[in-house]
């Protein structure tokens, strides 16, 4: 459908959704938005295209989306509407008009993620949906010397999903890092990359935590990358625990991105 061209900004809580992306008979948060936005164009069938993919269970903080909406409309308007006829599981943050040439997904130039992990003796169920449990004593130095090796442009294939379709596994990380939260014992890292692959942050979280606990040390992390061999990394986390915080669409704008130039 043609149309005028919008861009929103979408928070969202992925625990009931069965991902981002639209599937036969499941719930999603592209159907939802969906729906949403047809029912304010009178019916009118328009589709959302999201930034990433997310997986069943992930949440967003800064996930863009741009659909082509069948009339005009003022900007305020339309994120009220949009906000009135959705669950209080989506909030619409922002909406403006942009040229029929932005794509929110093509158009990327880098996104950042989190991944928290709740490392309580007992799991805190207020973070259940929100924090992937992990009881045993992590060690942060480790950690970060893991982490310190992963920045930069490598091949990614150990840390990819078989079921990955891109033929290129060739990222950059422009920021890996974790910082610990001493009130609820969380541990939250952020990676901020040009990309990532299927799975590829919950392959390295994985990975990071057998480092974390003493099953790796931290000097493996470049023999896994060299393996280019999904079998040499760790296991796949849970999504839980995984959140896009941002995208970003100009070069400057991505932390630690001059580091590389």
């Amino acid at each position: 459908m043609t149309g005028l061209r919008y861009k929103a900004r979408i928070v969202y809580d992925g625990t009931h959704f069965s991902g981002f992306q639209v599937q036969p008979d499941m719930r999603t948060v592209q159907g939802d938005l969906e729906k949403a936005v047809t029912k304010l164009a009178k019916g009118r069938e328009v589709r959302v295209h999201g930034a990433g993919r997310t997986d069943a269970g992930v949440h967003a903080k800064g996930q863009i989306v741009h659909f082509d909406f069948p009339f005009e409309i003022d900007t305020d308007g339309l994120m009220i509407g949009m906000n009135s006829v959705t669950t209080s599981e989506i909030t619409v943050l922002d909406v403006a008009r942009v040229e029929d040439t932005f794509h929110a997904r093509y158009l990327a130039k880098g996104k950042k993620y989190t991944y928290r992990v709740d490392n309580n003796q007992f799991r805190d169920p207020f973070l259940r949906y929100y924090s992937h449990y992990h009881r045993y004593p992590m060690n942060r130095e480790k950690v970060e010397k893991a982490l310190a090796q992963l920045v930069g442009a490598h091949d990614f294939t150990s840390f990819a999903s078989t079921h990955s379709d891109k033929e290129n596994k060739v990222r950059t990380l422009y920021q890996a890092s974790v910082e610990v939260n001493d009130d609820t014992n969380e541990w939250i890292f952020t990676f901020v990359g040009n990309g990532f692959l299927y799975n590829m942050i919950r392959i390295l979280m994985g990975t990071l935590l057998e480092v974390a606990d003493g099953r790796r040390e931290p000097e493996e992390i470049q023999n896994i990358i060299a393996a280019e061999n999904r079998e040499a990394a760790g296991m796949t986390l849970s999504s839980v625990g995984l959140c896009m915080e941002e995208v970003y669409y100009e070069t400057k704008d991505i932390p630690g991105y001059n580091k590389e130039e």
